[in-house]
């Protein structure tokens, strides 16, 4: 029987930490699941934070690549069949549930419910984020000298006596900020509209070189409210990946994120969940991604064990 011909319990989108989770879940409480994932590894933005994370209980001292090698690792333990490199390019209702074309598959795959956990990507200043995180960044990039969120492109960059300029105020802007200085820059400014960075962050960094207010970014002259840099780093927050579910028309929160029923995270349309950062649900970590997986596996049971 091909893929294709499969009535899947639920096709996970997105195999990040709350996709695996909840798949894994569904798999050992009985049911069919499979998982597509637009990359060609699974791990989510853990397989681009070289960092160790010790907010990960369960995991102490791993770095994001070491928890996503897991979270493939527990895919294959419950045998749950995997798709890498497959972008969704379209959700659509059907009468066994909904159908879902992906690129590069002759046909589209078949489920009973669709589960959402595609994740988030850094907002940008027009430019690719996705661009400028290639290692080392893009020729584009580095010609622009514009660095867009977190992960292993700000690792790669060289920042010993370089000019730098970080905009956003929170977590991720003031801890690359004091990472750049630790790095050797020589000279690191934060411009933020507003200051929402833990106070352990805003203790080690120099007040005087935080302007708060609107700033004005000249992305060609590289300089920021006039000041030119060697450097802009971009922490601007981030924005859902679920373009291809446009046509269901899913209610969104004021942040743009998939709005979710809290005790089930089923969306506006019956029969599909969203988890993880794509919806917002909780203080997005790697431990409440988890959590939301199985929060909606658990919410599929008791929907198929129901009939519904």
């Amino acid at each position: 029987m091909s893929p294709n011909s499969t009535l899947y319990d639920a096709l996970i989108v997105g195999g990040g930490p709350a996709g695996v989770s909840c798949a894994v879940w569904l798999k050992r409480l009985g049911f069919l699941p499979a998982v597509v994932e637009l990359q060609a590894q699974v791990g989510g933005l853990c397989r681009t934070n070289p960092f160790i994370d010790e907010w990960n209980v369960a995991s102490p001292g791993m770095t994001g690549p070491r928890v996503a090698d897991n979270l493939a690792r527990s895919l294959r333990r419950a045998a749950v069949p995997l798709w890498l490199s497959c972008p969704v390019r379209e959700v659509a209702p059907a009468t066994y549930g909904f159908s879902v074309a992906c690129d590069g598959m002759e046909s589209p795959l078949k489920c009973r419910h669709v589960v959402l956990a595609t994740g988030v990507r850094a907002r940008g200043l027009g430019v690719s984020a996705a661009a400028s995180q290639e290692p080392g960044g893009s020729p584009a990039s580095l010609a622009a000298g514009l660095l867009v969120g977190p992960g292993a492109h700000i690792v790669a960059q060289d920042f010993h006596d370089k000019r730098v300029a970080i905009l956003g105020g929170g977590d991720n802007a003031f801890e690359n900020a004091l990472y750049t200085k630790d790095r050797g820059a020589a000279q690191v400014h934060v411009y933020a509209r507003s200051v929402r960075a833990q106070r352990q962050f805003l203790r080690k960094f120099p007040t005087a070189d935080v302007t708060l207010g609107s700033y004005k970014v000249d992305t060609a002259a590289r300089s920021v409210n006039g000041q030119t840099y060697d450097l802009i780093l971009v922490f601007h927050g981030w924005e859902p990946c679920v373009s291809f579910v446009d046509t269901l028309a899913l209610r969104r929160s004021a942040q743009g994120f998939i709005a979710t029923d809290m005790q089930t995270a089923q969306t506006s349309f019956p029969g599909v969940y969203a988890i993880g950062e794509v919806a917002q649900r909780q203080h997005p970590c790697v431990v409440t991604a988890l959590a939301d997986g199985v929060t909606a596996a658990k919410a599929i049971q008791a929907r198929i064990e129901a009939g519904l």
